[in-house]
């Protein structure tokens, strides 16, 4: 069912419900969760938040077409009003983003009106605990014109050897990113990351978890300095690869990026890339064209 909303709400005070409640809750797979879309119906899009979101991300400024993270910022308040929640099961502190899969239909006007939607899509054991998903839907005139999944991670005592999902080390790395019998994909570029990089996305995409900020907010969680957002990491990466217009994109997070740092950028040409710093490899994704209805994929060559 849907619940509407006439406004996106406050980021910072759904954080803070999150992080008081957060010790009340005993995560588990088989608990009750929220299942109702939550919607706002007319979105505009504030644009010079939206330019310092590019900017950041190394996107060119000015297209009208919204890159193809900027929705899940926009949906982000919506996603943390429901985890946030008391009817929500697992702690928001702790909670790892293991992963996202997104599919662009079309591209998105920034000028234009949108609805945006998010519900929590289920909960599933992990081998690590239990692990959330989240969908969001940006439509027009009622057509899902880009949609997204995401799934989050909270760690906890598990009584089984549960088949864990993209974040855990059977895909290729293992359990601290470190690759694994596996071929490390061709270099492109060499990024030197600031340490100021988690407050400049923060305050453009208004995520402003204290563990992206300052190396002391950073150490009460257990990092030795700030780290890189997850979705700052895919967004650098796919502003370096390009993205057809009908796009799906699907990303796993492995391993934080810690700031200062540096980092290597590679891809190769079959729309495949990562984010690595030596052995360590932190994101990787893949980038594939949709084929319209009715149209034959080419046959590689």
């Amino acid at each position: 069912m849907p619940v509407t909303l006439a406004r996106m709400p406050a980021l910072a005070p759904l954080l803070a419900r999150g992080a008081l409640l957060s010790p009340l809750k005993r995560p588990r797979s088989d608990a009750g969760y929220p299942n109702d879309w939550l919607v706002v119906p007319e979105l505009r899009l504030d644009l010079a938040k939206l330019a310092a979101y590019e900017r950041v991300c190394g996107f060119a400024t000015g297209d009208d077409a919204l890159p193809l993270t900027y929705p899940h910022v926009l949906g982000f308040p919506l996603a943390m009003r429901l985890m946030s929640g008391r009817a929500f099961p697992l702690p928001l502190l702790g909670l790892v983003h293991t992963g996202i899969d997104i599919t662009r239909h079309r591209p998105q006007p920034a000028t234009a009106g949108h609805e945006l939607a998010v519900r929590v899509d289920g909960l599933r054991p992990h081998r690590r605990g239990t692990e959330a998903a989240v969908v969001t839907e940006l439509r027009t005139a009622g057509e899902v014109v880009w949609e997204s999944r995401s799934t989050y991670l909270a760690r906890h005592a598990t009584g089984s050897e549960a088949l864990g999902s993209r974040a855990d080390a059977g895909a290729g790395t293992t359990g601290d990113g470190r690759s694994a019998d596996r071929e490390p994909l061709p270099a492109r570029a060499d990024w030197q990351l600031g340490k100021d990089v988690g407050r400049r996305y923060g305050a453009a995409s208004g995520d402003r978890n204290p563990i992206h900020l300052h190396p002391l907010t950073a150490r009460l969680f257990g990092f030795p300095r700030a780290i890189a957002h997850g979705m700052w990491t895919v967004a650098r990466c796919l502003a370096a690869h390009g993205t057809p217009e009908a796009v799906r994109m699907r990303a796993e997070f492995r391993a934080p990026v810690l700031l200062p740092g540096t980092v290597t950028y590679a891809a190769d040409a079959g729309g495949r890339f990562e984010l690595r710093a030596g052995d360590r490899v932190h994101v990787v994704g893949e980038v594939s064209a949709l084929v319209p209805p009715g149209k034959v994929p080419p046959v590689p060559s």
